[in-house]
């Protein structure tokens, strides 16, 4: 298991000659650990990113059988509403499991999130239609995204700051990109189920049984992931955490010799306000950068689909292999923009995907619209090779905006209500834009405007690659390194 010098029991590994009265604390990394953490957590989030991309991509047939209308565009609107209805309570579960995450543990609520998500997707499977029980069924189908956008509230800060507190700092970037990784493979797996299923089924028979079988599947991929989170221990960064406020609360009881906890014990477990007033201006950043990330993200991997097939009058089939093949372009490429993310930064790799946004968005868009196979591909492909700056550096990056008292909560609240306001809104706002100008080019537009502000929250950020965790300890692979670095301290120090 990952260790924490002088916290952990392997602290005198690290002593050279006569041992100083503070001597540094390092966490030395197990690397299979490391790899066990990293697959828990990422497929947490493909099985979230499975429901995501069945939904985009069987929206129409989920209209047909929810929301019955002459109107298909009214059929896409009422989708895409219960899709969003989702984001309206993730801040909600944001602000319950995020400060629960760091006051118990992070290991136990991402189990709790993975039960909760496994349960609703897979209950979406059995709702009766609305020719069978009438306005029950879209009010189900509403419940059950709740329960996900509550779960999912969760899940992502939780996440990425499993990974980004058990990964070496020198290669914090390419760990943390196998998170989004793991969005990709969930999306594939689901986007690819599907169309595998409208090349095979009939009309009728996916509208009338086989739109189930997607949603039904969430049920076993639960167990195996609840199965690999309860297998892993507490992040190091966590554990030191815990370990000095159970000392602080036990020297606050023995001062006082009181059998309750003094104020400054309570103190020593982050408070709602803590987590949000005491970290406002880092939230801000942060929604900054989550609103360039999701905005773009929603965009290409959940309304494109919906974009070809309803705007552009697109092969439904074909449109969606299309945007397969560039999802996995997108994961050939995901972990070595990590690898460059450690190398270069984070910060000009974020800002290469705000500036592409801002500079390339209309003319892939166009490319796009030209509607032959030689001009949409590239046009995609475009978008996907600027998304991964996004998808590479945001995990290792978010988490290190906050302290490790407050890092779960404050990065579950400030990532959920930027996506909750302004990811998962994109595919309905857009359809909306277009519905009403009846400009093909708004999803170019809207694009470049959270381009915008992805910028400005960069040139605010400090870089944080190859540096330890704000209040965490650094984080090395070896015994060696960690030697190094206590040498180098004792050095600065005299």
């Amino acid at each position: 298991m990952s260790t924490s010098v002088p916290v952990a029991p392997r602290s005198e590994s690290l002593s050279q000659g006569k041992a100083s009265e503070t001597p540094v604390a390092v966490t030395v990394t197990d690397p299979a650990q490391v790899k066990r953490a990293v697959k828990a957590a990422a497929l947490g989030n493909a099985m979230e990113w499975f429901d995501f991309g069945v939904y985009s991509y069987i929206a129409v047939t989920l209209g047909k059988v929810f929301f019955p209308s002459d109107n298909p565009t009214a059929q896409t609107l009422s989708t895409f509403g219960a899709f969003a209805a989702a984001f309206l309570v993730r801040p909600i579960g944001g602000m319950v499991f995020g400060p629960l995450g760091d006051r118990i543990g992070r290991q136990k609520i991402l189990a709790i999130t993975m039960i909760m998500m496994a349960t609703a997707t897979f209950c979406i499977g059995l709702i009766p239609s609305f020719a069978t029980i009438g306005m029950w069924a879209p009010a189900l189908l509403f419940l059950a995204r709740l329960v996900q956008g509550f779960s999912t509230g969760g899940e992502y800060g939780g996440a990425s700051t499993f990974i980004a507190e058990y990964s070496p700092d020198k290669k914090r970037g390419f760990l943390g990109s196998w998170l989004e990784f793991g969005t990709l493979v969930g999306y594939i797996c689901g986007a690819g189920l599907v169309t595998l299923m409208t090349a095979l089924l009939s009309t009728p028979d996916l509208e009338s049984w086989g739109w189930r079988i997607p949603f039904l599947v969430a049920g076993p991929m639960g167990i195996i992931g609840l199965y690999l989170r309860l297998k892993l221990e507490e992040t190091p960064a966590f554990a030191a955490q815990a370990a000095e406020a159970a000392k602080a609360e036990k020297r606050a009881k023995q001062a006082a010799k009181a059998s309750k906890p003094s104020a400054a014990a309570k103190a020593s477990k982050p408070s709602l306000k803590e987590t949000v007033v005491g970290q406002w201006r880092t939230m801000l950043l942060c929604i900054g950068l989550v609103l360039v990330f999701n905005v773009t993200n929603y965009m290409l991997l959940s309304y494109m689909p919906t974009y070809l097939t309803e705007q552009l009058k697109y092969d439904p089939t074909h449109g969606l292999l299309i945007i397969l093949c560039v999802m996995a372009f997108m994961m050939c490429v995901q972990p070595f923009a990590g690898m460059l993310s450690d190398r270069w930064g984070r910060r000009p790799i974020i800002a290469v995907g705000c500036a592409g946004f801002l500079v390339l968005s209309v003319p892939a868009l166009l490319l796009i619209r030209e509607g032959s196979l030689l001009a949409i591909i590239p046009g995609l492909l475009v978008l996907g090779l600027l998304q991964v700056c996004f998808t590479a550096a945001m995990p290792s990056t978010l988490p290190a905006l906050f302290p490790t008292k407050t890092r779960y909560g404050s990065l579950s609240i400030g990532f959920n209500i930027s996506v909750s306001l302004f990811g998962g809104t994109t595919p309905l706002f857009v359809a909306a834009l277009i519905g009403w100008t009846g400009n093909l080019m708004m999803p170019a537009y809207y694009m470049m405007a959270a381009a915008v502000i992805g910028g400005i929250a960069v040139f605010f950020m400090s870089e944080s690659a190859r540096r330890p965790l704000p209040g965490s300890a650094p984080a090395v692979e070896s015994e060696e390194e960690a030697a190094q670095i206590r040498a180098a301290s004792g050095s600065a120090a005299a």
